[in-house]
């Protein structure tokens, strides 16, 4: 389990618990939440607990002993990759947020295994050289971002049948808590605002994401890599209930749709049973009660202006390979700057922007070469947001 101790890793946790007789939980790593990690090392006695950090590493070491649980303890990237490529494990759920989770997936995809998809920018940053690592290893890629889950619990399960029936894929998005606000006061929008999501409860990232859509402009390329689509063939429209949570139109104009209450252990639950299915704890859609769903155009009226940053998608598809990393690394580094108040909401996209026009992109070839564009971008973002501030 990478990245136990955040949402999806949390909500991991909870489908896992009530099937104790499917699984046992073999490693689990974290960021900077020691005591949370503690308590998942009493609940499911894993043989490992890496945390990031030597810092976070050695204090989770001293409450682990201090409570006489027979876990191990590691710390550092390199242990999060041998816990995901391990021997014993079938099955890696990739949570870790942002392209620091890259190296782990690939670790994962080399040796051959299960991968349970929530890290988005193992696509997005990695694209054809994490596909290769999937290809080349043998590994199962399953995703777990509920639209992404949405679409391959819509498409057939014959994969070679889908390039010649679908005509396109249709993710849905929520619209965010910023969906109704005037454009021009989106300079206005606090940190706060801006995670508290209408709908999901998530982490603080992804939520910023969910609010300047940037968070949907990262699925349509990861859906692109997915399920090996033209970028043309993909659709976002604004679903703001979150019920239907993205759909597949075919040839024959027939849609085919996945619905759902908004709860993350749906989707993280069909990807651990897949091709099964087993109780994940959700709530059910009661039909009789539910509100009416209705849907907006991303194009309607002052949507682009509200949401500028969803066209970088299919701009970043069409442009060298390894420009969605960049925009990636862009996105971090200015959704950072306006969590801790250096730089305005509207700035994100401002950030953004600059940044792609900064970097010249040499397609990668392998994970370092990822790496370096990756901080090349980053460095160029943390110039742009530092000329913001002044």
């Amino acid at each position: 389990m990478l990245g136990s101790t955040g949402s999806i890793g949390v909500n991991t946790l909870d489908v896992l618990s009530r099937h104790p007789d499917r699984f046992e939980v073999f490693a689990l790593s974290g960021a900077t939440q020691v005591e949370l990690m503690l308590q998942q090392c009493v609940r499911f006695s894993p043989r490992y607990a890496v945390m990031a950090s030597v810092a976070h590493g050695q204090q989770l070491a001293q409450r682990v002993k201090d409570q006489g649980l027979a876990v191990q303890v590691l710390h550092g990237p390199q242990a999060i990759e041998m816990v995901a490529a391990h021997e014993s494990v079938d099955s890696v759920m990739a949570a870790i947020v942002g392209a620091a989770g890259l190296a782990a997936c690939l670790a994962a995809a080399r040796a051959g295994k299960r991968l349970l998809l929530a890290n988005k920018e193992a696509l997005v940053v990695g694209g054809e050289v994490f596909l290769d690592a999937v290809r080349q290893g043998g590994a199962r890629l399953l995703p777990i971002d509920s639209e992404h889950s949405a679409i391959f619990q819509s498409l057939p399960d014959d994969r070679s049948t889908w390039a010649h029936s679908i005509d396109k894929i249709i993710l849905t998005a929520s619209g965010g808590p910023f969906r109704s606000m005037a454009p021009e006061r989106l300079c206005e929008v606090t940190p706060e605002q801006a995670c508290a999501h209408p709908n999901w409860v998530m982490g603080r990232k992804i939520s910023v994401d969910s609010a300047t859509m940037m968070n949907k402009a990262l699925e349509v390329i990861e859906a692109k890599y997915l399920f090996d689509v033209n970028p043309d063939q993909l659709e976002v429209v604004i679903h703001p209930q979150s019920i239907i949570h993205s759909m597949v139109q075919y040839r024959d104009a027939s849609v085919v749709a996945q619905l759902g209450t908004p709860d993350m252990r749906g989707p993280i639950a069909y990807g651990l049973s897949w091709p099964q299915r087993m109780a994940s704890g959700a709530a059910a859609l009661d039909f009789r009660s539910l509100p009416a769903m209705t849907f907006e155009a991303t194009d309607a009226h002052d949507h682009p202006r509200r949401f500028p940053g969803l066209k970088l998608a299919w701009e970043a598809l069409r442009a060298p390979a390894g420009t969605c990393a960049v925009l990636n690394a862009a996105n971090e580094v200015a959704v950072a700057a306006f969590l801790d108040r250096r730089i305005r909401f509207d700035q994100i996209h401002q950030t953004n922007l600059a940044t792609l026009a900064a970097v010249a992109v040499t397609p990668p070839s392998c994970l370092d070469d990822l790496l370096a564009l990756d901080e090349q971008a980053r460095q160029s973002a943390l110039a742009v947001v530092q000329g913001l501030v002044r």
